[in-house]
Formats: structure tokens, sequence, C-alpha cells
């Protein structure tokens, strides 16, 4: 088995959806994290608040500084995430399918390193 990050992506600036629309989208992502911990697929999964209250920590020069976030300067921002664990890529990618529609926006499929022996 292999675990895979699922990160939900939003574009900042966008229009939020209407209030009922938002409603529908947690309920049917409620239902989706139902239906993964019954597959026994879930590992962990949450919604983040806004970059605007992210912080970056940098010690890569060996001065570790603090700054505002969020780190990368892009439009398109992780809202939410899950890590599932499944038998392989295709597996994990047909949950995609259900996350995005649920979510109403894209969703990246990523696997995480194998441990070194």
């Amino acid at each position: 088995m292999s675990q895979y990050l699922m990160s939900v992506y939003y574009e900042e600036g966008a229009e939020q959806p209407a209030p009922d629309v938002m409603e529908q989208m947690y309920a049917d992502v409620n239902a989706l994290n139902d239906k993964m911990t019954e597959a026994g697929i879930w590992v962990f999964g949450g919604g983040l608040e806004t970059p605007e209250n992210s912080r970056v920590v940098n010690g890569a020069d060996g001065n570790v500084v603090v700054t505002d976030g969020p780190f990368p300067e892009a439009k398109e921002q992780i809202g939410g995430f899950w890590v599932i664990e499944t038998k392989d890529l295709d597996t994990a990618l047909e949950w995609a399918k259900q996350a995005t529609i649920a979510c109403q926006g894209p969703v990246e499929v990523r696997p995480f390193q194998d441990e070194p022996a």
C-alpha cells in the first residue's frame, strides 16, 4: 500500500461560491470522508485557512527567519487536502475523481516518497 496526498486547489481572488453551494460542498466532502473511512483508505485530511494566515519558516542559510506567507507567489493556493493509502496510483486517481466533484475544484494527486531502506 502507498500513501498519496490529494491537494485541493482554489484560485486566490476568485469569487466565493454562494452560501448554499458552500453548504453542499461541505456535505459532499463529509460524505466522501465517511466513504473513505469505510473503505479503510483515509489517513488524514482537512481544510486550510487562507494563505494570509500562513507563515514561512526558512533556515536554509543557517539563519532562521519567519515571514508572512504564503511561500509560493501564485494565484492557485491549496485550500485543503487528504492523505489516503491505496494499493496503487490508479486507485488514488479514482478517489480523486470523487474528491474533485465533492469540493468542486481541482485535486492534485501526489505519491509520498518511499522510506529509505
